[in-house]
Parts: C-alpha cells; sequence; structure tokens
C-alpha cells in the first residue's frame, strides 16, 4: 500500500497527499454514540456556534495563519490554497478573518441527518471520490464507509501512587503512558523536582524505555497479540537507570521482552507521526468528564478537501513495511479492516482510595504526545504542582539514542548538568504541545485548569 513500484516505502510526503492515506472517518460516528448514551440537547442544535462561525468568519489565529503559509507539502496543495485564499488570490494571515461557506453547509447535513451523514449519502460519495484521484489513488469505497461502527471498549486503568489513571486501550499508546509511570513509580522521582537533573534523567530513559516497547508491540489488538500485562508488570526488573548514563554509553535501548509478548511478530516499527492533532478536557456542573484527542493526523491531512474539511491520513500511522530490516513481521504493519497504532492517549485520574475525580489531561503531538501526558502527570501527581505549573514543565522527548529538549524552557545549568550525566539535548522537538486539563484539589473540591501556551491556549481564572 506504501511501497513504490520497486517495492521500496513512499517517503512520507508522497504517501501522506496521496489517496492511499485516508481511512473511514471515525469521530462524528463516535461522538454521536456518546450523544446517544450521554446527551442532553437534539443532535441538531450543537452545531449552531460551528455553522455560524464558518458562515459569518472568524479572525484566523496565529499558528493557522502561519501554517497556512508553510512549505508543508499539504499547505501547497490546490485544495488547501482555495480553502485559504482571500479573494484575490492571496493566502490569509493571522489576523485576517476567513469564511468558510462549505464547511457551514457540511455542519448543517450533519445536525440534519445525524451522525452517519459523513459515512452515508454525497458526503460519503465525495470522500470516496477524492481518495480515489490522482496522484496515487486509494481503494476506500462506499461499502467500507458503511461498514464502519464505532466501537465501545472499557479503559485501560493502572495505579500510580495514590491515583487511578485511565486511558484507551490499544491500539492507542495510553499503554505507554501507563508504562512510563509504572517505571518512575520504582525510582525516588517523586522526592525530587523540576530543577533536579536526576529527575529528567530518569524521565528521559523511562521514556526511551517505554518507546522501545510501544515501537516494537503496540497494533490493533484484534490482528495482534499486545502484551499489555507483561508491558506494565511492576514486578518486572525492567527499570531507569539512575546511574551516570557515560559509563553505559548513550545507545538506543531495545524493546524488552514482557510476558505475553510474541516474539515472531515483534519487528522494529519505525513509523513517523507528525502532529496534526486536537485535545480537549471537559467537566461540566453534573460531575461528567471527558478528555478527548482527535486527529486529522498530519497537518492539513491529506491536503485532500471537501465539503469544506480535510481528509486525514490516519492511515500513514501504519508501518510502511510489512517486516523490518531483520526480516520480523512489524505489529503495526498494513492490513484490511486494522486501526493503525496511534499515539492519542488522553487521560482521567481518580483518586484509589474512594474513585473521586482528581484530573484530566490529554495532548496533540503525535508521537512526542507519551511524552507531553506523562510529564504533566509526574508534574501534577508526583510534584503536586498546580497544573497549569506542570503544564508549563520544560518538555523532554526522549526516543532511540536521541534526546531533544525545549531548549528555551530549560535553563543552561540544568541542560549543563545533563550533559555532564550523558544526555545531552538538542532542540527541534516539543515546542509545540498543546496540553489541556482540569484538576480538582481538596476537600469539598476546588477546580483548577490549565491550557498550553505553546500553542494558543489561555488560562483565566474565575
Amino acid at each position: 500500500m506504501f511501497l513504490d513500484d520497486n517495492g521500496a516505502p513512499l517517503s512520507y510526503q508522497d504517501a501522506v497527499t496521496s489517496g492511499r492515506s485516508t481511512g473511514v472517518p471515525g469521530a462524528v460516528a463516535m461522538l454521536g454514540l456518546v450523544h446517544s448514551k450521554h446527551g442532553r440537547l437534539p443532535w441538531k442544535s450543537l452545531f449552531d456556534a460551528p455553522i455560524r462561525a464558518a458562515d459569518q468568519s472568524f479572525v484566523v489565529p496565529q499558528r493557522l495563519g502561519r501554517f497556512a503559509n508553510s512549505t508543508f507539502a499539504q499547505a501547497t496543495l490546490p485544495d488547501a490554497r482555495a480553502l485559504f485564499s482571500r479573494p484575490d488570490g492571496t493566502i490569509v494571515k493571522a489576523g485576517d478573518t476567513l469564511r468558510n461557506p462549505a464547511y457551514a453547509e457540511t455542519l448543517r447535513t450533519i445536525a440534519a441527518r445525524g451522525p452517519r451523514a459523513l459515512l452515508e449519502g454525497p458526503l460519503a460519495e465525495q470522500i470516496v471520490a477524492r481518495t480515489r484521484a490522482e496522484p496515487r489513488p486509494g481503494t476506500l469505497t462506499l461499502d467500507d464507509m458503511a461498514a464502519f461502527h464505532p466501537a465501545e471498549v472499557p479503559p485501560l486503568c493502572r495505579t500510580f501512587r495514590v491515583y487511578v489513571i485511565c486511558v484507551p486501550p490499544p491500539p492507542s499508546s495510553g499503554v505507554g503512558v501507563l508504562e512510563v509511570l509504572g517505571l518512575l513509580e520504582r525510582t525516588d522521582i517523586a522526592s525530587r523536582g523540576p530543577a533536579d537533573p536526576q529527575a529528567w534523567l530518569l524521565f528521559a530513559e523511562a521514556s526511551r524505555l517505554m518507546y522501545a516497547d510501544r515501537d516494537r508491540y503496540v497494533a490493533d489488538p484484534r490482528f495482534v497479540a499486545v502484551p499489555v500485562e507483561g508491558l506494565l508488570d511492576k514486578g518486572l526488573s525492567r527499570q531507569p537507570r539512575a546511574a551516570d548514563r557515560r559509563a553505559r554509553g548513550c545507545g538506543a535501548p531495545d524493546a524488552g521482552t514482557p510476558p505475553g509478548a510474541v516474539m515472531t511478530r515483534s519487528g522494529f516499527d519505525a513509523t513517523d507521526e507528525v502532529p496534526g492533532t486536537s485535545h480537549f478536557v471537559i467537566v461540566d456542573d453534573q460531575g461528567d468528564v471527558i478528555s478527548m484527542t482527535t486527529s486529522v493526523e498530519s497537518l492539513f491531512g491529506s491536503g485532500r478537501a471537501v465539503g469544506g474539511f480535510f481528509l486525514n491520513n490516519q492511515l500513514t500511522d501504519f508501518s510502511f513495511t510489512a517486516v523490518d530490516a531483520a526480516g520480523r513481521p512489524v505489529a503495526n504493519a498494513v492490513a484490511g479492516g486494522k486501526r493503525p497504532r496511534s499515539s492519542m492517549s488522553p487521560a482521567i485520574v481518580l483518586r484509589k482510595a474512594d474513585g473521586a475525580f482528581v484530573a484530566a489531561v490529554g495532548s496533540p503531538g503525535g508521537s512526542a504526545i507519551l511524552a507531553y501526558n506523562a510529564k504533566v502527570l509526574i508534574g501534577l501527581l508526583a510534584w503536586d504542582l498546580p497544573l497549569q505549573n506542570a503544564i508549563n514543565l520544560p518538555n523532554v522527548i526522549a526516543r532511540g539514542a536521541d534526546f531533544y529538549g525545549e531548549m528555551p524552557r530549560i535553563s543552561a545549568g540544568l541542560a549543563a548538568q545533563l550533559a555532564e550525566k550523558g544526555v545531552a539535548l538538542k532542540s527541534g522537538r516539543g515546542e509545540e504541545s498543546g496540553l489541556h486539563g482540569v484538576a480538582a484539589r481538596g476537600h469539598p473540591p476546588a477546580f483548577e485548569a490549565g491550557a498550553d501556551p505553546r500553542r494558543e491556549g489561555v488560562w483565566r481564572p474565575q
């Protein structure tokens, strides 16, 4: 599916803008399922605000203005140019106003026809036709669209200190967030703090071990056996190293061998995940909580649009090759009907003693989502920081042999101390997390919220 005529993997740019990259869009159908069980207002009344914004115009924020004028492949394609053009043909800038009447009409259709309006009828026909256009047309069909139904599955929950943290199960990567926390719970990180280089060394090493395991084992469990229990077994000896890394060298760690792993199907997966995701948390006055991460995968998805919206490129979250360099099958290989592995890992935290709500957090950010979410949970639950302070902590992304740090937020002294320990931080990743959350403190609980200043989140205390 993602190989060229010579059997070599396509470049990411060729794959992402192809018709093969788009999977059946499921988010609206999922929201319809949630609404049928928990909604109070009529479905058709839920779309008024975005319809009004699309019809009457909205102010282009800084980030959208920057990416609309970027050289990313998707931003340069005709569909994106048409969506973001002014009447004179130039591309909108931050501060301009932008209308999207086609999107308003799409929302009217979904409001009137219900959540399956994207999967059946004229909108589905447009989606399929757009994916089947050159270059590299896909094979998505109307039967594929109509056959899709969202799956309601139990959350994956584990303890951390005096809390219970719940995330979506595979093919989400929430298991990776739980693995990092489980590894760190066996260290003294809670007695340290964000100014301690040893705390960040422990965090980096736990992250590297987690990513090695995630990249090897996590995929759609309907197709491969994912050793969830083995990855989260706190009795295993695998743990982040507290010793000086210089004595051991800085090579990339290999994946572990957790109980339940099928080693003959555990090839190395080098899937590239590009950030094009959103996250939000809502706590209502009835005590209901939602932590939701949603994505078209890359910036502007595949760059192909119908009805005023971009089509996803979620299928490029699969491994482009079915086997690794050693000839071992890759768990996250493409298969019909299979869901690709996702880094999305929204979390809800409860108090272990009585199940009371503690926090809900999450972030966009491609594969770095796991490190972002683990960081904020360590800051909130191990270091007892206010949620906004935990969000503001510098991002450190340690995967393979690379250590990336958000250098403007890391003091020169801390960076130098980490370098002495063998962790030489590089800039270039971690600067655009979009963490967002709500936490409850005290008895009775007082709510606090946090929004990531790296994007356009603003927290205004009431």
